[in-house]
């Protein structure tokens, strides 16, 4: 019987393992995690500090279902592996052996080597230990600084002001998130964080975390010379590979573990999936790390397959994401740069109350849609990437906007105006179409 190893419990470690135990009843499969003792929705960590819901919420799973679908569980750090061997090496002296090894080791915070960046008050957003840090560290806290504008920044942020904290984000560019967001929607945000009485100074970098006489934080210092006072500063710089333990043995490695289409890391029978996973010839268009739930999600299904006898590349389909900025939600379907390709045309619609909007990207000559930015209006997955795949104009996208609303009875409609302004700036004469459940449940099924 052969033996499954799956270091981390998180989304892709656990779709790995599920996926392996639907397509093989007899597999031997062990998760090894030292974060938790069960897998857990990690994107729902700020709502357990916000005080809507426990940890036992956050959990898909009942205890039970481990048990049930013979899935050994096991609280432990991995000191080492013996590739050669296939065996690894457990803190406190235990070993376990394995056939298959599967790496979802996931990332941890970045740290860029400022002076004090390992103070006591000083700390990332990743894990659930980073959680029970934060609960410690915003004792009594006046004011916070965050360093870093990035979607784990902002959610802290929004954590932290629930709290009564004063909140100051440091961005070194001129508007929020404007490395990832055209113009206009970075606009909208950058003015939606100020109404909410966040301190946000663009255009401003950390020097240097400065300690108090208690060896705690107690004021930074930016490099334009300016002194903040604060008693925490969260580092949301993004997050790397948590890969140091990996570093020194056979396994290649760069900024994460290197794999193949397959998943395939250079030693034999090993695997690395999700944050982790560094692609040495990344599918079109996307980066070689994609540090996002759904493609460790596939990816875990992906390793699944294979390791069952069916193998698979990795194909994570069109890109998508999805976030809040404090109570703005944000979808993104197909491909919005921030900066326009010569080939492509757009068309940006804002709703008088800056609060909602809508970017369309098209092929100029053929009219193709390539991609789509909601800010505000909540949108319909399946619908837009069934347009992607079918590969409709622009023309259709609009002509048929209804069925991509996810609830016009508890969501007010603005598709008369955005086709509207999209005829009167364009010269088109598009007529928006009625909402049909039928064209709705064949673009799902497609």
């Amino acid at each position: 019987m052969s033996h499954v190893v799956i270091i981390g419990n998180g989304v892709s470690g656990i779709t790995a393992a599920r996926h392996i135990r639907k397509k093989d009843s007899a597999i031997k499969i062990t998760v090894i995690s030292a974060e938790t003792d069960y897998f857990y929705s990690r994107t729902a960590l700020m709502y357990i500090y916000m005080g809507h819901m426990t940890f036992e919420n956050t959990q898909p799973y009942e205890p039970h279902f481990w048990k049930k679908n013979r899935i050994e569980l096991k609280r432990a750090y991995v000191n080492s592996i013996d590739y050669n061997s296939k065996l690894l090496q457990l803190a406190g002296g235990s070993t376990i052996n394995y056939d298959f090894l599967i790496l979802a080791v996931g990332s941890k915070p970045n740290k860029l080597g400022w002076k004090g960046q390992d103070l006591p008050g000083v700390q990332g957003l990743y894990s659930y230990q980073d959680l029970e840090l934060l609960e410690e560290n915003s004792k009594g806290v006046k004011r916070a600084v965050i360093v870093g504008g990035g979607l784990i920044g902002i959610e802290l942020a929004e954590m932290l002001l629930t709290r009564g904290i004063q909140v100051t984000i440091l961005i070194r560019e001129e508007r929020f998130w404007n490395c990832s967001l055209p113009d206009n929607e970075s606009e909208l945000i950058t003015r939606h964080i100020y109404e909410h009485g966040i301190d946000l100074r663009i255009s401003t970098e950390l020097d240097e975390i400065i300690a108090g006489t208690d060896c705690r934080v107690e004021k930074l210092r930016t490099k334009n010379g300016e002194t903040i006072e604060c008693q925490l500063v969260g580092l949301t710089i993004g997050v790397r590979p948590n890969i140091d333990f990996l570093k020194h043995a056979n396994l290649e490695v760069d900024k994460g573990i290197l794999v193949n289409r397959f998943l395939e890391t250079n030693m034999s029978n090993v695997y690395a999936v999700g944050d982790c996973a560094q692609f040495k010839e990344p599918v079109m268009g996307r980066q070689p790390i994609e540090q996002i739930w759904y493609t460790g999600k596939i990816m875990g299904e992906t390793v699944a397959s294979t390791i069952t006898g069916n193998k698979l590349k990795y194909n994570p389909g069109h890109w998508f994401n999805s976030a809040k900025f404090l109570d703005i939600e944000y979808q993104t379907y197909g491909w919005v740069s921030p900066e326009l390709q010569h080939d492509q045309a757009d068309f940006y619609w804002e709703h008088q109350s800056g609060k909602m909007c809508m970017r369309f990207v098209y092929d100029k000559e053929s009219r193709k849609f390539i991609g789509v930015n909601a800010f505000g209006i909540r949108l319909r997955h399946h619908v837009f990437d069934a347009w992607l795949n079918q590969k409709v104009t622009v023309d259709h996208v609009l002509q048929h906007l209804k069925d991509a609303n996810f609830d016009p009875e508890f969501y007010k409609q603005y598709e008369n105006e955005i086709v509207d302004q999209f005829n009167k700036e364009t010269g088109a004469s598009i007529v928006l179409k009625q909402k049909s459940w039928d064209r709705i449940l064949s673009l799902i099924k497609a």
